[in-house]
């Protein structure tokens, strides 16, 4: 790992079976949703080899027990120089005892961002609670200006005509705990696109430039006269950052376009291809993707059919090496400039 990296500590916490290393398999290692069934506790041996194979590097176990595992330390590198320092914590009671007694300094100090998981159908909510408000005192204590997130997990199992108004309620008992400290919650399930979203948004908070990126990209968005412009992590295929100039209709397209194109790249890779750009047209709209920086991918929307495809694509490949630049957290500040082609 270089050192001049900006590391980000990341702690992933909750009961055990509460799905953390299922979510973290998907979003992290290509797993796919019904993949994520043979996974045990965090974490077996087998899962170690798939790790390796991804851009999440581990580092690392601490384990009493032969085939299960305390802490599970890896690295995701992200746009350049950010490299998430991930914490996957094992649920079992006695870790979560360990964490706030013998190992609490180690464990919430330099935090970052907590993201604690909670299995909706828990049939011990009091015990989640209680572990979670240690997690919260801890971190006041530790690292007081960490971002706290709550995912309510598994919501695929909840009656959807009750899913709106178990998740309110959770959600408010989960702000009201949480104080002094705010809390951003997030109902999640491997099953949907709610999952992206949430880990999108995590990600989000994280990118030190991105107010500065989210300018350029309005400003290429605008020079080639594209409908929406959005940006993608290159490995997770999460959405980073977006500009629309038009209003959209589907408010969950882009974790949808994450998940189908995640899936696509991993079907091209069990036919020992690899994904490199697509492009699809009909007679509303046209939508590029393509490959942009050593670390995104971008996807273009265009809907003016007197624009032609190679133009749009010559556009895409102009902006490159400044965007690359972008993505150096100490390179220099400037704004896209560029003649359309």
């Amino acid at each position: 790992m270089s050192s001049s990296a900006m590391k980000k500590k990341v702690l992933l916490m909750g009961k055990s079976g509460s799905g953390k290393t299922s979510m973290r398999s998907i979003i992290f290692a290509n797993y796919i949703a019904r993949d994520t069934r043979r996974l045990g506790a965090t974490s077996t041996f087998l899962m170690l080899g798939f790790f390796f194979k991804s851009n999440l590097i581990c580092k690392h176990f601490s384990s009493p027990m032969l085939n299960v595992v305390d802490v599970e330390h890896s690295h995701v590198r992200f746009l350049g120089n950010l490299v998430l320092n991930l914490w996957d914590c094992g649920g079992q009671d006695t870790f979560m005892e360990n964490y706030f007694t013998s190992q609490r300094d180690n464990i919430f100090r330099n935090v970052e961002v907590l993201i604690y998981v909670f299995d909706v159908e828990s049939r011990e909510l009091e015990k989640d609670m209680h572990y979670y408000q240690s997690c919260l005192e801890a971190i006041l204590q530790n690292s007081p200006d960490a971002k706290v997130f709550c995912l309510v997990h598994k919501m695929d199992l909840v009656q959807e005509d009750q899913r709106d108004l178990i998740f309110k309620e959770r959600e408010e008992d989960l702000k009201r705990l949480s104080r002094p400290l705010a809390c951003t919650c997030f109902r999640t399930s491997i099953w949907d696109e709610t999952l992206y979203k949430a880990w999108s948004s995590i990600v989000y908070q994280l990118i030190p430039n991105v107010q500065q990126l989210e300018t350029n990209l309005r400003n290429f968005a605008q020079i080639i006269e594209a409908d929406e412009v959005l940006l993608f992590e290159r490995a997770t295929f999460l959405v980073i950052s977006h500009y629309q100039c038009k209003e959209q209709r589907d408010a969950h397209r882009f974790e949808k376009i994450s998940n189908i194109i995640k899936q696509f790249k991993l079907s091209c890779s069990k036919l020992a291809a690899s994904f490199q750009s697509m492009e699809v047209r009909n007679s509303n709209f046209a939508a590029f993707i393509d490959v942009f920086t050593s670390n995104t991918y971008v996807m273009v929307i265009m809907s003016d059919p007197s624009i032609p495809s190679a133009a749009t694509l010559i556009n895409i490949r102009n902006a490159r090496k400044h965007f690359e630049k972008l993505e150096r957290v100490d390179g220099p500040k400037h704004s896209l400039h560029m003649r359309m082609r």
